[in-house]
């Protein structure tokens, strides 16, 4: 695949890290206006630097914009006369919807959006992706790509706002509760990075527990609850506490705040 990464901040880092490692290019141009950032990516085969825009699209069929959002509108606006029939333009801006890239574009190209979250550093990322009618056709091109840095799931635009709170806040979420068990690792007699080492790593169990057996987490639950156990007794205090209503309760009080954001952008 020919690609270019529009703004290589961070995510765009993150993201050529994992092509680069898995392979997935046949050209990566990075752009950035100072490419004394990317310096560390000098020397890959097949990987240009570049603080020109025109020229990344000019010599790649896939872009993948991670700009800033303010930024965003103008390089699309630059980059719009050189795009071909070819270009598959795939959006990680998060709340600048399809219609805003349409308006700049057109609504003939094949558009995406994908919203990954942060452990697409370690290439885990829970990735959510939408398109415009055009871009279905393409759709499979994004998967292909985040697929090598996690996991990807295509669902309608409308599900954006609330895909964010439950992958990219629900980071966030997850940590907190690692945290919490970590704590009270630590009152149980262990070590703080004996107990967070605990913590990580029966998190990591237990999530791939699911994605591996595809059960329902009350069906492990019952592997490990018996009778007038320690572990039914611990389950029962904690939703006494309000443990799922709490995480709940959260989530929703951030898809509210997400949207009030978005209102008030409007």
């Amino acid at each position: 695949m020919k690609i270019a990464i529009i703004g290589t901040g961070n995510l765009g880092k993150s993201i050529a890290k994992g092509l680069i490692t898995t392979n997935a290019i046949t050209t990566l141009f990075l752009t950035k206006r100072n490419l004394s950032d990317i310096q560390e990516f000098e020397g890959y085969n097949n990987v240009y630097l570049t603080s020109d825009n025109i020229e990344a699209v000019k010599n790649s069929d896939i872009l993948i914009f991670a700009v800033q959002p303010a930024h965003f509108e103008k390089i699309l606006q630059d980059v719009k006369p050189y795009l071909t029939d070819n270009h598959v333009l795939i959006s990680t801006i998060t709340g600048f919807t399809i219609p805003n890239i349409e308006a700049q574009v057109g609504a003939n190209n094949f558009i995406i959006r994908a919203m990954p979250n942060t452990a697409i550093a370690v290439g885990k990322s829970m990735t959510c992706l939408c398109s415009n009618d055009n871009g279905k056709k393409r759709i499979k091109v994004a998967e292909a790509i985040f697929n090598r840095l996690g996991h990807t799931l295509a669902i309608p635009e409308s599900q954006m706002q609330a895909a964010t709170v439950v992958c990219a806040s629900g980071i966030a979420f997850w940590m907190r509760l690692i945290r919490a068990t970590t704590q009270a690792a630590i009152q149980l007699g262990f070590d703080a990075k004996e107990a967070q080492e605990l913590a990580m790593y029966t998190s990591e169990g237990a999530a791939n527990l699911l994605i591996t057996t595809g059960n329902h987490p009350e069906e492990e639950i019952d592997k490990v609850t018996t009778p007038m156990g320690c572990t039914i007794e611990g389950l029962n205090e904690m939703e006494h506490k309000g443990l799922s209503s709490s995480l709940i309760q959260g989530m929703v009080a951030s898809f509210k705040k997400i949207n009030t954001i978005k209102e008030e952008q409007i």
